[in-house]
This record gives structure tokens, sequence and C-alpha cells, in this order.
């Protein structure tokens, strides 16, 4: 739908953003043997990773798949875990797409800059095809590459060969990016055309059903938060006596300190029948105790 393109299309512009933030700020190769390839390869992965497993935690799909389905999948019977493996595969599949943009968008930014990846493999070129430094060992060869990323610290006689290979290198990177980019876009277009294909599903139709879940779901948010309003005032009008937010109050109750200890603290969802659960510590007391005790009149005048 438009608004999975646009969210997709802000976090990719957000990615970049951030990527040019990140190297302007941070990056600075070691320009070391042997560190080059650790602090370029970090740069250039950890973060995309991170921004991975964000996509995930931030989508709401991972937690409805995930939430409370241990003991639910316990209960499915082999005819129907086919089906379930097959639904899950799907909605994983989803939820990957979508966690996949902002990683993908880093990575496809990086290599086309091509600083990262200048930095991690300059001391992997064969630089004497370019004629510099070829009566020196191996050791001192790989010494001389890795400081290419950083043009201060290379002899005057090898900044042609130093500029041949920068230039090899980004080559290579922004080709890598490109690449990236266009595996993706292809991958993206047959994912869509061949979920159309399979779908069971007219065009028109598809659309009416994608409109019908967006609204079920608008509306049965508005429902919770009014339902669960509705039920929790019930429990606090029996703990304090009177309705939140009325204009005329006649009384309150005055709880006891017994009952301020059995609200307070910490609790965990608690399981009271097979079928109900305690939510809160308020909700357990409300359901358990009765209202007696101290109700203190309200002066209307006052």
């Amino acid at each position: 739908g438009k608004e999975v393109v646009i969210a997709n299309a802000v976090i990719a512009i957000l990615t970049i953003g951030g990527q040019q933030l990140f190297s302007f700020f941070t990056f600075s190769c070691p320009c070391h043997v042997g560190q080059n390839l650790i602090y370029g390869l970090a740069f250039l992965g950890v973060p995309a990773l991170i921004l991975l497993i964000v996509g995930y935690a931030l989508n709401s799909q991972t937690w409805r798949l995930v939430t409370g389905k241990r003991s639910h999948f316990e209960k499915v019977t082999s005819s129907n875990q086919l089906l379930k493996c097959k639904l899950v595969c799907f909605v994983l599949s989803s939820i990957t797409g979508r966690a996949l943009v902002a990683p993908v968008t880093w990575l496809a930014v990086t290599l086309i800059n091509g600083s990262y990846y200048v930095c991690a493999m300059s001391e992997y070129v064969p630089v004497y095809y370019y004629g510099a430094a070829p009566n020196v060992t191996a050791s001192e060869r790989s010494r001389i590459l890795a400081t290419f990323p950083c043009g201060q610290l290379v002899p005057p006689e090898l900044s042609r060969a130093r500029d041949e290979v920068i230039l090899l290198l980004r080559y290579q990177s922004q080709v890598a990016g490109w690449l990236v980019i266009a595996v993706v876009v292809i991958t993206v277009f047959l994912s869509y055309c061949l979920a159309s294909c399979f779908s069971p599903l007219s065009f028109l139709h598809f659309r009416y059903w994608s409109s019908y879940v967006h609204n079920e779901q608008e509306l049965f948010d508005e429902a919770t938060e009014q339902h669960s309003r509705l039920y929790a005032m019930q429990h606090v009008k029996k703990f304090f006596g009177f309705v939140p937010g009325s204009e005329n109050v006649k009384e309150i109750r005055i709880p006891s300190l017994r009952e301020w200890q059995a609200i307070s603290g910490l609790a965990f969802l608690k399981r009271v029948d097979e079928e109900h659960y305690d939510y809160s510590l308020l909700h357990d007391w409300a359901l358990k105790e009765r209202a007696n005790g101290k109700y203190l009149r309200v002066d209307e005048d006052s």
C-alpha cells in the first residue's frame, strides 16, 4: 500500500542522512596493517546489523507473531501444523522485507561512498601492478598499502600509485553498491509479481480486502482504548468511591493501609482461570475484595 511505500522511503532517506553524518563525525581510518580491514568492515556491517535488529523490533507484526505463541503452538493439531508453518513463513518474509530497508540502504550508500571499502581493502591491492615499491618485502608492502587511505602518510614518490589504487577501490566499491541496489530492486519486483500471481483475490477484491483490514484495525484500536478505559474505571471507582471526571461527586472512599499495600509494588500478568487474567494489582484487588471501609462525604459548596 501507499503507507508502506511512504514509510520505506522515509526510512531510506533517514538512513542516508544518518550514514552521511555518521561518516563525517566518526569515521577515521587507522591506516595500520591488520586494523584497516576490521575497522572498515565494522563500520560497514555493524550499523547494518543494528538497523536490521531495530527494524524487527519496531515492527508490530514481530511481536504479534512471537507473543504468547509457545502455549498456542503446543495446542495446534498435526493437520493444521503445515498451514501454521506456511503462515509463519509468510509473515516472517513480510517482516524481514520491511526490516531490510534500512540495512540495505546503509550498505548501498556506504559502498557507493567508498570510504569504508577503501579503508578495509587497501592493504590487499596488488600494488606491484603500478610499479610502486618493487624491492620491498611483503610485510613492508602491506604496511605501505595500509597507509594509502591517509594521504599525508604516503611518500611523495608513491602519490601516483596511491591515487590509482584509491580509484580502483572506489570503482570496486561503487560497482558493488549498485549491484546491491539492482539485486534488491529486482528481488522486490519479482516478489510482488509472484505474490500477485498466486493471490486468490482479483485486483479490486484485493484493494477492498486491504481497505477492510486497515479499517478493522483502526476500529479495533479505538474499541480497545474505550473498553479498557471503561473496565479500568470500574476498578478505580471501587477503590476510590467515585468515577474519575465526574462533576457531581457525593462521597469518596478512604482506602485502608492494607489496601494501599495490596495495589502497590510490582506484579506479573496473573492467570485466574483457563480464560481470564489479572492485568494489575488493582485489578486483582477489585475482583477479590469487597469495597467496604471508610467513606467521606464531599461538601459541594466548598
